[in-house]
């Protein structure tokens, strides 16, 4: 079965304060992920915890190099990671107790995405926050 986004949580997701730990996000500017992670950051009003093998700090916060060094709870999991290392970082954030997932934009596992939904997590996929939020009107 494919997954479908439910607006109301893409909704909820985006409006309500929490911690979002972005897997893939680096100093790197240029990347998606930062600019993506400073739309969270400075637009919505979330913490964003830096998540990357190299645990580079971003914007001042230290870094991470997985989900399990990272401050908990983690309320979402952006993933910006490839399809195929999705799943490897669904399982972590299910094993942390996150209370979502977010797959960006051009990233899905069906299967990583039912394994969340199964834990009782919400499940994000193919959609960006920075897309997503304006819809929304939350500039």
């Amino acid at each position: 079965m494919s997954h479908v986004n439910d607006p109301e949580v893409i909704r909820r997701l985006l409006s309500t304060p929490a911690r979002w730990a972005v897997v893939g996000l680096s100093a790197n500017r240029a990347r998606a992920a930062w600019g993506v992670a400073a739309y969270l950051r400075d637009t919505l009003g979330h913490e964003v915890v830096p998540v990357h093998p190299r645990a580079e700090a971003v914007a001042g916060v230290p870094g991470h190099p997985d989900l399990a060094s990272a401050p908990q709870p983690i309320d979402v999991v952006d993933v910006f990671v490839n399809s195929r290392r999705a799943g490897p970082v669904v399982d972590a954030a299910i094993a942390v107790g996150a209370g979502a997932v977010w797959l960006q934009l051009g990233v899905i596992d069906e299967d990583a995405a039912a394994r969340a939904r199964d834990a009782g997590l919400d499940v994000v996929m193919d959609t960006c926050p920075a897309i997503e939020g304006p819809r929304f009107g939350l500039f």
